[in-house]
């Protein structure tokens, strides 16, 4: 079973600076679109379908960013998708933006929190999304987001 999810995405002149750099707010645009697309076509559902059929949803309570390599105008970037941490009420997904030689442009930690949007809630996801969740996890070595960070930094060297 496929656990970390995949798509590519071309970058627009309107999403950069004048220099042609990526604007650091799309950075995080451009992977959270595509970590939308990576539920909906893995996970089976939007979350507007999931809200109306349960009145509840994920919130994000915690984002960690990390840019580590500039990327242009025009260039393609993959960006993937993968649920690294679960419990009963959070779960951490990280997002990364590679080029096409693999290097890390960005690593991204999503937290969200599962809410009850009727009582203004955090509750406790029900058992049959949090063993759907459960499935997709991805153990990762390093711990922390800097540990991370500096793992990925380090990768990037060697693929120059």
């Amino acid at each position: 079973m496929e656990k970390e999810f995949s798509s590519k995405v071309k970058i627009r002149f309107s999403d950069c600076d004048p220099i042609g750099h990526l604007n650091n707010v799309k950075y995080l645009e451009y992977m959270l679109h595509a970590r939308e697309d990576h539920v909906e076509q893995n996970y089976g559902f939007t979350y507007e379908q999931y809200l109306e059929k349960t009145g509840s949803i994920w919130i994000t309570i915690n984002n960690e960013i990390a840019y580590l390599k500039e990327v242009r105008y025009n260039s393609t970037v993959e960006i993937t998708s993968k649920t690294i941490f679960v419990n009963d009420l959070t779960v951490v997904v990280e997002l990364l933006m590679k080029d096409e030689k693999g290097r890390i442009n960005a690593v991204f930690w999503l937290t969200v929190i599962y809410f009850n949007m009727k009582n203004r809630k955090a509750e406790k996801m029900p058992e049959s999304i949090l063993s759907q969740f459960a499935h997709f996890v991805v153990e990762i070595e390093q711990k922390t987001f800097k540990e991370r960070v500096g793992f990925f930094r380090s990768q990037n060297k060697t693929k120059s």
